[in-house]
């Protein structure tokens, strides 16, 4: 059981809570009840960065500084195709399938759906497939009964098995860097015309990067549709594969997420790391 992210995300919160007082690392270390020493080992293995670079990464400053530089006003077109983080920590790409309604009608009394429990960088999450694709993935912090009692909630009337099929052995070896080259990931989602182009531009946003509602909206040719675009990616049903966590709000904020602010706040500020690193040069401080 990974036990780092329950550390991270306490500090995270702790520092938010004392932004104007500048926590020192021991300060920090205290708050979580680990020795300075064993925290900063801890947050390095974890982040990749020291603490200190990846708080920078959580502050309001960073985000603006993204969204005002030109290569942030619009989608790259080289992630057009769903290719997302080419040449960085992981390749991924992820094709969406959207169900018929005779697929997911009635909670899903047609389906057998597979489901495992893992545990990430991010937390625990439960992913489920309906043997053509991914159909949900969630962090959870409670117990893994309940988190299987709200997947059963989503599709009450579907055989849930558990047990791991292709697509969710995927998402196992991505989260635990064991992919072999880039990872093929296969999503089958029930959702409205409108909610599947939404996620679609969704995959368009590469790794460290950030996105707004409003370019959301602009990007699917629905710029006064910013409204129904941020619903649209509060309902994404597959974490972070669908990365809806690069989107904040305009100014700069991180915003709401489906599954806990601190949790977008670790994703993002983790993505903003592993670029950092990427871009490292011998010899360059």
């Amino acid at each position: 059981m990974n036990t780092s992210y329950e550390k991270i995300a306490a500090a995270i919160e702790f520092v938010g809570q004392h932004a104007t007082q500048q926590p020192e690392l021991e300060d920090i270390a205290a708050a979580v009840h680990t020795s300075p020493f064993h925290f900063q080992r801890l947050f390095t293995d974890w982040a990749g960065i020291s603490p200190k670079k990846f708080l920078q990464y959580l502050t309001i400053e960073h985000a603006k500084q993204l969204l005002s530089t030109k290569q942030h006003t619009v989608f790259d077109a080289a992630y057009e195709t769903g290719l997302s983080g080419t040449g960085r920590l992981h390749d991924l790409f992820v094709n969406i399938e959207g169900m018929t309604p005779g697929e997911y009608k009635n909670g899903g009394a047609s389906l057998s759906i597979h489901y495992m429990i893992g545990d990430c960088l991010f937390g625990k999450y439960i992913a489920a497939s309906t043997g053509k694709g991914v159909c949900n993935l969630s962090f959870f912090q409670g117990s893994n009964e309940q988190a299987v009692e709200e997947l059963k909630a989503n599709w009450p009337n579907a055989k849930l098995v558990r047990s791991t099929d292709e697509h969710l052995q995927r998402i196992d070896d991505f989260f635990n860097r064991t992919a072999a080259g880039p990872a093929a990931i296969k999503l089958h989602l029930k959702g409205s015309a409108f909610q599947l182009k939404v996620w679609q531009a969704l995959l368009h946003i590469p790794e460290g990067d950030i996105s707004t509602y409003g370019r959301v909206a602009k990007h699917i040719n629905q710029e006064n549709a910013f409204r129904a675009v941020g619903t649209a990616i509060g309902s994404n049903p597959v974490g972070y594969i669908i990365p809806c966590h690069r989107v904040i709000k305009t100014m700069g904020e991180t915003g709401g997420y489906r599954w806990g602010a601190t949790r977008k706040k670790a994703m993002l500020a983790w993505e903003a790391g592993q670029m950092e690193k990427q871009y490292e040069r011998p010899g360059v401080v």
